[in-house]
């Protein structure tokens, strides 16, 4: 059987940021799910002080039990990389890799603001979290068209989705192979942190590096559509057995 990808955009952006990936990976003939998290793109008139990191983890989870989606190579970009964490520890069972492109890395009970303590300068009065200013907010993003698109697709974020923590308590979630994708045209003031020599499995860690600012679907599709072609192909029942 083969793997199906769901694609989880990060915060400010929407399942539209996908896609120049989608056609190059429906391509192969793997399903592709690109959903929009409650109150951004298309669906940020939902958008309210309570929508957090459980809404957008339930968001996923719906989405893989409505479809029955199972071998999923479940890939988080950026903040999406609290929500992967979040849905596999809620039904492991149906992914087969977890992604985390250019993304949070967190361990159970820890919030975004726990990842990335530097996003604290993002918060304000309210519960509203805009996106950051230019040029920081086009996230390496530079080609004039492209600058336009990210400008249109660009929506407010809450406070919840950063400091709500993550559970990743159950005991199947060590099992699921991970792997990293790191963009390596970084942002000024932006530190990652390292990634530990083996994974929670206890395999050797797949750190994987992209030559692009943080929005590498939109500035490297190419690049990044064979990548994942190849962990689909790695994580596919066949090709893990090999």
């Amino acid at each position: 059987m083969a793997v199906t990808y769901v694609l989880v955009h990060g915060a400010w952006h929407s399942g539209q940021a996908w896609a120049k990936v989608v056609p190059g990976l429906g391509a192969s003939g793997r399903p592709v799910f690109t959903p929009t998290l409650t109150g951004y793109g298309e669906t940020r008139h939902l958008l309210g002080p309570a929508t957090g990191l459980g809404t957008h983890t339930a968001d996923v989870v719906r989405l893989l039990v409505e479809e029955d989606l199972h071998d999923v190579v479940l890939v988080g970009h950026s903040y999406a990389g609290m929500v992967i964490s979040a849905v596999a520890n809620q039904v492991p069972e149906r992914i087969a890799r977890l992604v985390y492109l250019d993304a949070m890395v967190p361990v159970h009970g820890e919030s975004a603001l726990d990842v990335m303590p530097g996003a604290r300068g993002m918060l304000g009065d309210g519960w509203r979290v805009p996106p950051p200013p230019e040029p920081f907010g086009l996230f390496g993003v530079s080609d004039p068209a492209d600058v336009a698109w990210v400008r249109s697709m660009l929506s407010d974020q809450t406070v919840r989705c950063l400091d709500e923590p993550v559970a990743m308590d159950h005991p199947a979630l060590a099992a699921i192979p991970r792997t990293h994708i790191h963009c390596t045209v970084a942002a000024p003031g932006i530190e990652r942190r390292p990634v530990p020599a083996l994974q929670p499995n206890g395999e050797p860690s797949d750190v994987r590096e992209l030559a692009s600012g943080h929005d590498c679907m939109i500035i490297v599709p190419h690049e990044l559509t064979e990548m994942l072609l190849d962990l689909g192909e790695a994580s596919s029942p066949v090709g893990a057995a090999r």
